[in-house]
């Protein structure tokens, strides 16, 4: 049998303006542990902006999603305009702000976030195609906005879980670890840093994602 191929959708290099690291670089490890590749995508946009991780304070500059994100993926990226659900199993989007500020706009715009168009039309090839969809801390709320009725987690924050269920979508709590399957849809998510986590619980959050894609390929 084949490996499985996964898509890994990156939204910058950073917890707080682009992709979270420990999620990015764990999902990427649990990818490979699994037996299976990966390959890594991310828009070629600016950022909505940039913060200095040391202070939490915005900064007067601008930087590509792109280009941070190829420092995760040790320049081994692609532009997300390039992702074809065809060439791949699943698609796998890691959390951090960035997936809420650079692939949607819902870290500001709550449910009525607009969406990247490659994000969105990436999210929508794969579903149409019966491909699974894995989504790890806020990303779910990037998935529910763009497929609506779909049911995810983002941990237990009500205030987050109400705006992601004004979106359509159905919210259902979890916690370290653990990963909520819509299997209707073969949508997975887990919490991640939406909870107070320490990396091994990111490492087994990740792994759960993983595992539950590879169990609905078979």
């Amino acid at each position: 049998m084949s490996k499985a191929k996964f898509a890994v959708v990156l939204s910058g290099c950073g917890v707080y303006d682009g992709a979270e690291i420990h999620e990015a670089v764990l999902t990427l490890l649990a990818v490979d542990r699994a037996g299976a590749t990966y390959q890594c995508f991310a828009p070629d946009v600016a950022q909505m902006h940039v913060v200095n991780h040391l202070t939490g304070q915005p900064m007067d500059e601008s930087r590509n999603v792109l280009v941070e994100a190829a420092r995760i993926a040790r320049g081994a990226i692609k532009p997300l305009s390039e992702l074809r659900a065809a060439d791949f199993d699943a698609v796998l989007f890691p959390g951090g702000f960035g997936a809420a500020k650079n692939l949607c706009t819902f870290a500001v715009a709550g449910p009525d976030c607009s969406v990247n168009p490659d994000a969105e039309a990436a999210i929508k090839a794969f579903h149409a195609a019966g491909k699974p969809i894995g989504a790890l801390c806020i990303s779910p709320a990037l998935v529910a906005k763009v497929l609506g009725k779909v049911t995810v987690t983002i941990g237990s924050d009500q205030g987050t879980a109400q705006a992601v269920e004004k979106t359509g979508a159905t919210h259902v709590v979890a916690s370290h670890g653990q990963t909520v399957v819509d299997a209707a849809n073969k949508v997975v998510t887990t919490p991640c840093y939406m909870l107070d986590a320490t990396i091994g619980q990111i490492d087994d959050g990740a792994r759960a994602v993983v595992a539950d894609i590879l169990k609905m390929l078979g």
